[in-house]
């Protein structure tokens, strides 16, 4: 969801795994991108499957950077634009990141990797974040009754139709740029680089082993 910037409070003492799991998410992603480039670096660019994964990656980018550009941390609860289909498109978006770039490796391993530690770092965060957010907007109950947690709906909320028509995304570039969410694009970029040119690079190093 992420729809606040900073998490709920807990007490010092209270470590539960949600708490764990919302300070070792970011460390835990440049070392999860460190061992994929060293599975880069071992294998042969497999160009069908970087060519399909461009299926998943590309609309992952493009949902998360919808939602960036939409929500407003902290201020309201955001239930427009993605986020009248799922309560979540920020990490849907990731889902679809990571599992493109499972696939552009094919490497089963690294899959089950990629697919273990997304679950088990992100369904306490999203439980985490609900927490918080039920606790300090009073109408999260009834959003969360008509929108689902993670996977979209197709039609639009109840609430939205009695209001006529789409919700308006209210898409902003200055919300998109306050969240970095270009962060996501740029690192999707150089993963693809190095999924094309990290190995035949090493190779024209001598001396490495093969």
């Amino acid at each position: 969801m992420n729809q606040f910037s900073a998490g709920p409070k807990t007490h010092p003492v209270q470590w539960s795994w949600q708490r764990i799991a919302r300070r070792i998410r970011v460390p835990l992603g440049f070392l999860t991108a460190a061992i994929y480039l060293v599975e880069a670096a071992r294998r042969e660019p497999h160009f069908a499957a970087i060519a399909l994964s461009l299926a998943l990656v590309v609309p992952g980018l493009a949902l998360r950077a919808a939602a960036a550009g939409t929500v407003e941390k902290n201020r309201e609860l955001t239930v427009t634009g993605p986020y009248a289909y799922s309560r979540n498109p920020l990490y849907l978006g990731s889902a679809l990141i990571t599992s493109g770039f499972a696939l552009a490796l094919f490497s089963w391993p690294m899959a089950v990797l990629l697919a273990v530690g997304f679950t088990v770092i992100y369904v306490p965060v999203i439980a985490a974040e609900e927490k918080f957010l039920r606790a300090t907007f009073p109408e999260f109950d009834s959003y969360c009754r008509q929108t689902p947690r993670f996977f979209p709906r197709m039609t639009l909320a109840r609430h939205h139709e009695e209001k006529g028509g789409a919700p308006r995304s209210g898409f902003s570039f200055g919300l998109y740029l306050k969240h970095r969410e270009y962060n996501a694009l740029l690192g999707a970029t150089l993963l693809y680089l190095s999924l094309l040119y990290l190995r035949p690079a090493l190779e024209t190093i001598p001396h490495l082993p093969r």
